[in-house]
């Protein structure tokens, strides 16, 4: 585990123990010598957790589209920064650098990006650990209508485990290190029900 992508707000939330929590994740991650790639702003919990990162001496690595950059929302503190054309390139290359990804507390984008690797890794497009950073309860109601989507049968009970979420980052990242993929993927699910047919 060399690299995780922390997905987030742009915002710091109405609990300051957001930032605490962003603060120390970025503990964790350096004490263990695991560099952060984000979306390289330097506003709400991406700028504080990067900023962090970067204070205690780690390593981080922004992806931002030119659009933001131009607004000055870039962070020109990083180890390094991409600079690239759009959200979908953004998104793209954060996904390549990483070797996990993590969801802390953050809005629409912070769940677009979630949901977009969880369906990859539902897709065997990755096999790489993905999880919520549960903070606060943060995510308390996601991971209970994710529980009632395999209820309705949408999302199986394998697949649903592809959303791990931890409360302790060291815990978190413990789970990371030592974790190994054993799901099979929505096509080798839809396989196995077929052969079941008459």
């Amino acid at each position: 585990m060399k690299s995780i992508c922390v997905y987030c707000g742009s915002s710091p939330g109405a609990s300051p123990a957001y930032a605490d929590a962003a603060r120390q994740l970025a503990r964790e991650m350096v004490k263990n010598n695991i560099a952060l790639v984000y979306g390289g702003g330097n506003v709400g919990l991406m700028g504080i957790i990067a900023t962090e990162i970067m204070q205690l001496g780690g390593e981080a690595t922004g992806v931002i589209p030119k659009a933001l950059l131009d607004k000055e929302l870039g962070h020109h503190g990083l180890t390094r920064l991409h600079i690239v054309k759009d959200m979908h390139e953004r998104k793209a290359m954060m996904a390549e650098l990483a070797d996990g990804f993590v969801a802390m507390p953050g809005g629409m984008g912070t769940l677009e990006e979630l949901f977009e690797v969880l369906t990859w890794a539902q897709l065997g497009f990755h096999y790489k650990p993905i999880s919520l950073y549960n903070t606060e309860g943060f995510y308390d109601n996601l991971i209970a209508f994710v529980d009632h989507l395999v209820s309705q049968r949408f999302v199986s009970s394998d697949q649903s485990g592809l959303m791990m979420h931890e409360s302790d980052p060291a815990r978190l990242i413990e789970r990371f290190k030592t974790f190994t993929p054993s799901y099979k993927t929505k096509w080798a699910d839809r396989e196995a029900v077929a052969n079941l047919l008459p």
